[in-house]
């Protein structure tokens, strides 16, 4: 959908000229996949799909919820705080505007609707998407203070406190700050970023989606929490370490024999080479290394299909392709996995046939086809002009 029809849509639903519009887009992470709840960095980067959200503001005090994406709307009255009802997909919104509002923020009343051409539940971070815009356009239209750091973790805490679920600042913080052909590599635990060059010349950066919704995701991502920290306490006995990720290879293979459980030592060994992968990756990017860095993407994914067991048929099925297509250096699942999406490095005058190829490959051996598609390295949230066609 474009931004004119977009106003068109604004205009019809709501009987009234749009003010401004905003975006904020997903994220891939690029490396460094389950090792932000261990203490380590992770590699993220903001893309070019994402959320808009078009809004007026009203003098009737309500808020007005409404998406194209979804059949659901809701007029919510202005009030001091607010809390989650079902399932709707606008308690994201209304969860940061509640954050907003508990931090001692004064609000005016607004109709929204909101526009996303990210696949819902790829693991593509829709949510954190809709709650940083939100937060974004809240503190524009009223003049708040806010930066965008703050946004991320307002939006964090949104998701934990409001949503419900026990996810890390990775997401929100990517979609806030990310930047143009740059990755972030992130601390998760410090908040401590630096932008990463991400130029990747004749390469672009593809997007699979498996259309294998991550129905597991939630339950594993606990239990792999779990076996993590119970690793962490037996190899403290030996050694002084605040998280996995302050352990070396090294030293990990000198005291692996005190976790003496194979399932453990598995998952702890992915932690702290993935770890070390992010290191090395950032030294790649640095040096302007595209090989190696795509060396390191198979690496990652072998890593989170054999030791961390958290990949899948369909996941293993598109980096199987791609370790065979010549004109790709590189490739792994990114997110919780699975299902969701994995991420590839192709030549850009073969993405096209790339993409025919591996729906062939794909289709033939999961009995659906993927969603493929091609994407830049974006900024992150924005206003973006309103156009004013009639």
């Amino acid at each position: 959908m474009t931004n004119i029809e977009l106003e068109k849509e604004f205009r019809k639903r709501f009987n009234k000229e749009p003010e401004r519009l905003f975006f904020c887009p997903g994220r891939v992470n690029l490396i460094g996949e389950h090792i932000d709840y261990n203490g380590g960095q992770v590699m993220p980067c903001a893309i070019s799909s994402g959320t808009w959200l078009m809004l007026a503001q009203n003098s009737d005090m309500v808020f007005r919820f409404q998406c194209i994406n979804f059949p659901e709307t809701a007029t919510l009255r202005l009030q001091s705080s607010y809390s989650k009802t079902g399932k709707e997909w606008f308690n994201y919104p209304l969860g940061m505007i509640h954050q907003i509002i508990q931090e001692g923020h004064l609000v005016g009343g607004l109709d929204m609707l909101f526009y996303g051409n990210l696949p819902i539940g790829a693991g593509l971070s829709s949510s954190a998407s809709i709650e940083v815009l939100t937060g974004h356009a809240i503190c524009t239209m009223n003049y708040l203070p806010i930066p965008f750091k703050e946004i991320a973790l307002l939006g964090k805490k949104t998701e934990n406190e409001f949503i419900g679920v026990n996810s890390g600042i990775m997401d929100q913080f990517a979609v806030a700050m990310g930047m143009e052909n740059k990755a972030v590599l992130l601390n998760c635990d410090t908040l401590e970023y630096e932008y990463i060059p991400f130029e990747i010349g004749d390469y672009v950066l593809a997007i699979i989606n498996s259309n294998k919704q991550r129905s597991l995701a939630e339950s594993k991502y606990n239990e792999r929490f779990s076996e993590c920290q119970a690793a962490l306490k037996l190899l403290q006995k030996e050694i002084k370490a605040d998280f996995l990720c302050d352990i070396s290879p090294e030293e990990f293979n000198a005291k692996k024999h005190l976790i003496n459980d194979p399932v453990l030592e598995k998952r702890a060994l992915h932690v702290v080479t993935e770890n070390e992968r992010v290191k090395q990756a950032t030294k790649a990017l640095k040096g302007h290394d595209l090989k190696v860095f795509g060396e390191l993407m198979y690496a990652s994914h072998q890593s989170l299909k054999e030791l961390y067991e958290v990949s899948g048929k369909e996941l293993d099925a598109i980096v199987d392709f791609c370790k065979t297509y010549h004109g790709c250096i590189g490739a792994r699942m990114t997110g919780a996995g699975f299902g969701g999406c994995a991420i590839a490095l192709v030549k850009k005058e073969m993405f096209d046939d790339f993409e025919a190829k591996l729906t062939e490959y794909y289709t033939g051996k999961i009995g659906y086809a993927p969603q493929v598609f091609a994407s830049a390295i974006g900024g992150g949230v924005r206003e973006e002009p309103l156009l004013k066609a009639h």
